[in-house]
C-alpha cells in the first residue's frame, strides 16, 4: 500500500467482470471513493464514482450548490502535460487516468464528484480506478449505446511533427508510436482492439513519465508538486530512475491510455486511430472534430 493506493502488478487483475465489448450501456454497481495526491498542485483531493441515469459522465463539486455538468471536448484549455477542464466557474486538472479508466471499462453512465480542482494522480496509471469500478461492480442498463461516435470518413489532423487520424472501422483499434531522443525509450510502437478487458489488462496499469532533465524547469513554473517515484516513472537518458517498467514499451502504452481518456470526453469511437507523438492538445482536436462530425443521441433512463 502506498498511503490510500493499492499497487497492482501487471497480470493478477481479473478482467472476467467486464464487458465483452462497448456496444451497450453500463453504470456503477454503487458508490466508490478515492483520494490521494494531485500530480501538479501537490495537493490531496477525493472523488466519489456514483451511478447515473443520464448517458456521459457528469461532474459536480462537493458541497457545492452547481448542477452536474457533462463533460465534452469544448471544455478542454491547457493540454500541456495534462488535460484541464473549464467546468462553469470551476476549473479541473488531469482528469485523463480517470475518464480512460471509466470508458475503458465500458462505463457509459456515471456521476464523478469532486473535492478540489485536480484528479488524484494515484499510482500514476489507471489502475487504481479500475480497482474502485471493480470494487462496486457495474451494471448493464436496458437502453441503446448512441453515446459513441461512428466515424463515416476518414480524419487527419497535423500539430507540427505530431498527427493523429481516424479511419471508419467495426470497433475500437487504436495505434501508438513514439519517438523520444532518450535512448530508454527511444522509437515504440503498440496496437490493440480495445476492448474493456484488453483496456484493463494491456493498458490500464501503464505508468506516467517524465525527464529527470526536466524536473526542475516543471517545478519552477510550479508544475509536478505532487510527483514523486511512487507515481511516476522517471527516465535518466539511459537508464529508468525508478525501474522495474511494468512492460518494456510502457511509455508508448501510457500515451495510448491518455488517448482513451481524452477520447472518453466524446466517447470511444468505432474507429481506426492512429497517433504519432500524441499530446493532450492533439488527441482534444480529435475529440473535438468526432463530435463535431459525427452525430451523437444523448441516452439517459426514465
Amino acid at each position: 500500500m502506498i498511503g490510500d493506493i493499492t499497487l497492482v502488478l501487471v497480470g493478477s487483475f481479473s478482467v472476467e467482470w467486464l464487458p465483452d465489448n462497448y456496444c451497450g450501456c453500463w453504470t456503477l454497481g454503487g458508490s466508490v471513493t478515492r483520494k490521494g495526491v494531485c500530480l501538479h498542485s501537490g495537493e490531496e483531493s477525493e472523488v466519489t464514482l456514483r451511478p447515473s441515469k443520464k448517458g456521459g459522465f457528469f461532474v459536480s463539486w462537493a458541497n457545492g450548490s452547481e448542477p452536474p455538468i457533462r463533460l465534452n471536448p469544448t471544455q478542454v484549455v491547457n493540454s500541456h502535460l495534462c488535460t484541464t477542464l473549464v467546468l462553469g466557474r470551476h476549473s479541473l486538472s488531469t482528469v485523463e487516468h480517470l475518464l480512460a479508466a471509466l470508458a475503458g471499462c465500458g462505463l457509459t453512465h456515471v456521476h464523478i464528484i469532486v473535492s478540489g480542482n485536480e484528479i488524484p494522480l494515484l499510482d500514476g496509471s489507471s489502475m487504481g480506478w479500475v480497482e474502485a469500478i471493480e470494487e462496486v461492480g457495474i451494471l448493464h442498463l436496458d437502453v441503446s449505446n448512441n453515446l459513441s461516435p461512428v466515424v463515416k470518413k476518414p480524419l487527419v489532423i497535423h500539430k507540427g511533427s505530431s498527427v493523429i487520424t481516424a479511419i471508419p472501422s467495426e470497433s475500437c483499434y487504436l495505434i501508438g508510436m513514439i519517438d523520444f531522443p532518450y535512448p530508454a525509450i527511444g522509437r515504440q510502437q503498440f496496437s490493440l482492439e480495445l476492448t474493456p478487458r484488453s483496456f484493463v489488462k494491456d493498458l490500464a496499469p501503464a505508468r506516467t513519465f517524465g525527464f529527470k532533465d526536466q524536473i526542475d524547469h516543471l517545478m519552477d513554473k510550479g508544475l509536478i508538486k505532487g510527483g514523486n517515484l511512487k507515481n511516476s516513472l522517471v527516465c535518466d537518458g539511459n537508464s529508468w530512475l525508478n525501474p522495474p517498467l511494468r512492460f518494456d514499451n510502457e511509455p508508448v502504452r501510457h500515451k495510448l491510455l491518455d488517448l482513451v481518456g481524452d477520447l472518453a470526453l466524446v466517447g470511444l469511437p468505432k474507429a481506426q486511430v492512429m497517433v504519432y507523438r500524441g499530446s493532450h492538445a492533439l488527441h482534444a482536436e480529435l475529440a473535438e472534430s468526432l463530435s463535431r462530425e459525427c452525430s451523437l443521441t444523448e441516452t439517459s433512463l426514465d
